[in-house]
């Protein structure tokens, strides 16, 4: 029996020239056949899974529109290959861009929301709508503006935020460096302007002088007309949306950025909105009437928040991140617009600016001051935070000193430099600081101890916040300064939304902004 054996194991060794497997041998001494299967090999482990690849959907869909949806083939990029969906140059029709996995909608050249609907018009002609997780694209001047009278609904969720971006990001080809890649998104309205285009303006002493004041669009070679006597005007809502690498100059001075409104009144919301690295402003305000809840303008080349026009807003919950090789200032507020020079200081309506519950966080070398008000415009800083490498704040004219309305519960680490404050014609350093230390838990030497760049720390937490409320019933009454009290907060209100970014990360399940999500349904 042991023989046998041996016999058995040699005969298995001998592979080459017994070819042992499920060969039959003949043992030795036996009058019949062992079958022998020996184990099949161990397979080669299988790597995971990456990220699934979205593949491109079947065709475009059918829209109201006649000119209708153009099919433009594929696209591919990082996170796979898609259908591409033109939009035509104007929305006739009340329309629904549906979200269809594996479908983008591409913006070329202008797409106008409706056509103008004049400055004495009621009611809303065409309505754009657009579904959660859409991802709209497009590249050079290519921008598309809603017209007075019109309205969008471009409302995501919290959890899929619709994004507005470029060619570039679609393919893989963006970094956190890049912007003016497109245009950006406008927003038209009828509510009131101080800048009149007929030359004949309203003042402190002729406020009839101009019954039909309106404006032309900066941006756009076509004369796009704005403003209208309705404060209450809507033109729609803009929730959780994403604009990226925006931001196109056609000429010196004469910008898109990410987000425009002209003449937006008090009925179109605004609220969950990031901007990132626009070449222009995070977002500009000429006129109207507005409101701005939980905003996060990252990495703008010029000013974060630009009003002017006669703008009077409101903005609670506001995030500023500066990218550190560029940037102006993170507010900059005129009455009237400082480029329209024919327009005489004292055409009403003032600007008027309220913000509240803010975060700004200067990293720009080119940045010489935080905040810039001038031209006899109306500023509230209330519950603030500012990590500064520069000024603080720039008052230019004595008229803007008297007009500012308060400074309250604003902390930052202005004395990084020796001059924590600027006045500019006619206005003196000395003023101004002043007037900062005359409102309530103010300080212009705060040892910054945010984290995440945002995120208050012991220091901010100990300031004792001022109630907003009465200042503005937009404002909620809360119990701390800054934009987010705390990492919990942080992740409540900004992160499922959001990109992350080296400027800014957000810790967003959503990924970077040099990529796009990828839904699985």
């Amino acid at each position: 029996m042991k023989n046998f054996h041996r016999t058995l194991i040699l005969g298995c060794s001998l592979v080459a020239l017994a070819g042992c497997g499920a060969d039959e041998i003949a043992s030795p001494g036996s009058g019949g056949d062992i079958i022998i299967n020996n184990p099949a090999p161990t397979p080669t482990p299988t790597p995971p899974p990456g990220p699934a690849l979205v593949t491109p959907a079947a065709g475009c869909p059918t829209i109201s529109t006649v000119a209708g949806l153009t099919d433009q083939g594929t696209i591919t990029g990082p996170t796979g290959t898609y259908r591409v969906c033109r939009l035509p140059a104007t929305f006739t029709s009340s329309d629904t861009l549906r979200y269809i996995p594996g479908l983008l909608y591409e913006i070329r050249d202008r797409v106008n929301v409706g056509t103008d609907r004049g400055f004495s018009s009621t009611g809303t002609a065409v309505t754009l709508t657009v579904e959660p997780g859409v991802i709209l694209f497009a590249q050079g001047n290519s921008f598309l503006v809603v017209n007075r009278g019109n309205a969008i609904q471009s409302n995501g969720t919290a959890t899929r935020p619709i994004i507005w971006t470029s060619r570039d990001n679609v393919q893989g080809l963006s970094t956190d460096n890049s912007d003016a890649q497109w245009g950006g998104v406008v927003l038209l309205g009828r509510a009131p302007v101080s800048d009149c285009n007929t030359g004949v303006f309203n003042t402190a002493t002729t406020p009839g002088a101009n019954a039909t004041c309106q404006q032309q669009l900066e941006g756009t070679a076509v004369a796009t007309p704005y403003g209208g006597s309705n404060s209450a005007d809507s033109s729609g809502s803009f929730r959780f949306n994403q604009i990226r690498f925006s931001g196109f100059e056609l000429a010196s001075g004469n910008e898109l950025q990410a987000l425009t409104t002209g003449g937006t009144g008090s009925g179109t919301v605004i609220e969950n909105l990031q901007t990132f690295n626009s070449s222009d402003d995070g977002a500009e305000f000429f006129g109207g009437t507005v409101n701005v809840r939980n905003m996060a303008v990252i990495g703008a080349s010029d000013d974060a928040l630009d009003a002017d026009s006669g703008m009077q807003g409101n903005f609670d919950t506001v995030i500023a991140v500066q990218r550190a090789s560029t940037g102006d200032n993170l507010i900059e507020l005129d009455s009237p617009d400082s480029l329209t020079a024919n327009t005489p200081s004292n055409a009403i309506p003032q600007s008027r600016m309220f913000v509240n519950n803010f975060t700004f966080v200067q990293r720009s070398s080119l940045s010489t001051q935080v905040v810039r008000a001038r031209g006899g415009a109306g500023l509230s800083l209330t519950n603030g935070v500012i990590d500064a490498q520069n000024v603080c704040y720039r008052i230019d004219e004595a008229p803007t000193l008297a007009a500012l309305i308060r400074i309250d519960s604003v902390v930052g680490s202005c004395s990084k430099t020796s001059r924590p404050t600027q006045g500019s014609s006619g206005v003196t350093d000395a003023q101004i600081l002043d007037r900062v230390n005359a409102g309530t838990n103010n300080s212009i030497a705060f040892a910054i101890t945010l984290t995440n760049n945002v995120v208050n720390g012991a220091g901010e937490t100990g300031v004792t916040a001022f109630n907003a409320n009465p200042v503005s019933s937009y404002f909620p009454t809360r119990t701390y300064v800054g934009a987010i009290q705390n990492a919990a907060q942080l992740t409540s209100v900004f992160q499922s939304w959001t990109c992350n970014s080296s400027i800014q990360n957000f810790n967003s399940p959503l990924g970077l902004c040099t990529s796009l999500p990828v839904y699985t349904s």
